[in-house]
């Protein structure tokens, strides 16, 4: 019985050391993963202003959240993944949006007389966390862009 242990045990030693060296790409991530990561960065944000003091490691992740995390979440999170021209498109419209939003929250809380840097967190925290929940908003035209240049190129490499 101790000699199939051990090959048992020798074999499952090769197959992780193949697993391993297969294993080099890194892991795949998906797009939930994506989903997760945009829907937590507000509460990591909000959990950055726990740091004393004016360090970085306390205004960097606010200011990128503010900038990019509202917007990214509305626009990412595409069926199917989105289309290269799709992918640039986000990026450009993500900051905009972004503070669009974020003056929308920032000018809704100084008229309720609400405003604090907790409450504006929290708000486009929450906004982010459900918007990266639904599916992303439809860029059409880089969608039709990427699609038109796909249909000219001939499917056997012919110059007719």
């Amino acid at each position: 019985m101790s000699s199939i242990d051990s090959s048992h045990s020798t074999d499952s030693a090769g197959s992780s050391g193949t697993g391993a060296a297969r294993g080099l790409r890194g892991p795949r991530v998906t797009e939930t993963h994506v989903r997760v990561l945009i829907g937590a960065s507000g509460w990591l944000a909000l959990a950055a202003t726990a740091v004393p003091g004016p360090s970085p490691l306390r205004w960097i992740p606010v200011l990128v959240f503010t900038l990019f995390g509202p917007g990214w979440a509305a626009l990412y999170p595409q069926p199917d993944g989105p289309a290269t021209g799709a992918r640039l498109e986000a990026v450009a419209l993500a900051a905009p949006i972004s503070l669009s939003l974020g003056v929308l929250t920032a000018t809704s809380l100084f008229l309720v007389e609400g405003f604090s840097a907790t409450s504006f967190l929290v708000s486009l925290a929450v906004f982010t966390t459900v918007v990266a929940a639904l599916p992303g908003l439809p860029l059409p035209a880089a969608r039709r862009g990427a699609v038109e240049r796909v249909r000219h190129r001939p499917a056997d490499g012919g110059g007719t």
